[in-house]
């Protein structure tokens, strides 16, 4: 005998998604109250990527997947800034989710290089050692960074160098030198990150930066440091007495 559905059944599925989404809004709305009464220390990391993935995704309901990339990444930071693809592989993120997400890490490193852009960088440590952590510390491979200072020591131009692997990055000294004359630049600070997290300089870390500053004084130009970047640890040649 077939089963007759009877009419409050069928009001009751027509009512089921409104109220759902009446759910998700009053949520929404709660946390929203809790950051702008509050401000942000008051929500915890994910319900920040909650926020974030409301204006990405206005239909979901985000918190189960801001709660999976916090199992995943393990933190807000690290999801923000995990590669792309690692981002779209945790379910119901997508395109427009992992966009919002590198949205966010993009504004991050633009808040933390507005610290640092047209100031002396050698009377700004604090802000420069910022801006550095919140560009490699998380990178999953080793990278080479230089920054290319005026005679005023403030910043003309950071540039990624070189890509490497979880261990090693190819470094070109007579490149370095011949970008940086390119720029008009006086004095370079040269950077890269240990994926490790212990930015203990290698043997051919040490080799490398006397080559760089050997190259880049027969040309004028003054290796000011050279910093390795660990995860929420970095170490200075200029202070360990590395440079030579």
């Amino acid at each position: 005998m077939a089963t007759r559905r009877t009419g409050f059944a069928e009001q009751s599925d027509l009512l089921d998604p409104p109220v759902a989404a009446i759910t998700a809004e009053g949520h929404r709305q709660r946390l929203r109250h809790r950051l702008l009464t509050a401000g942000p220390e008051a929500l915890a990391d994910h319900e920040l990527l909650e926020m974030v993935l409301f204006i990405a995704l206005p239909r979901r309901d985000t918190k189960p997947i801001a709660r999976a990339l916090i199992t995943r990444f393990g933190s807000y930071a690290a999801a923000i800034s995990a590669p792309l693809r690692d981002l779209q592989g945790v379910e119901g993120v997508g395109e427009a989710g992992a966009a919002a997400l590198k949205t966010v890490q993009a504004a991050a490193l633009r808040l933390a290089r507005a610290e640092v852009i047209d100031r002396p960088l050698l009377t700004n440590w604090d802000a420069l050692m910022g801006y550095l952590n919140a560009v490699l510390a998380r990178e999953r491979i080793e990278q080479f960074r230089v920054l290319f200072l005026d005679n005023r020591n403030r910043l003309l131009a950071d540039e990624a160098q070189a890509r490497g692997t979880v261990n090693h990055t190819p470094v070109y000294p007579r490149e370095v030198v011949k970008r940086a004359l390119d720029l008009h630049a006086t004095a370079i600070i040269v950077v890269h990150n240990h994926p490790s997290g212990d930015p203990t300089p290698s043997r051919a870390d040490i080799d490398m930066t006397k080559e760089i500053k050997s190259a880049a004084e027969a040309l004028g130009i003054v290796l000011h440091d050279h910093v390795i970047v660990g995860n929420g640890r970095w170490l200075s040649f200029r202070r360990e007495g590395l440079l030579g």
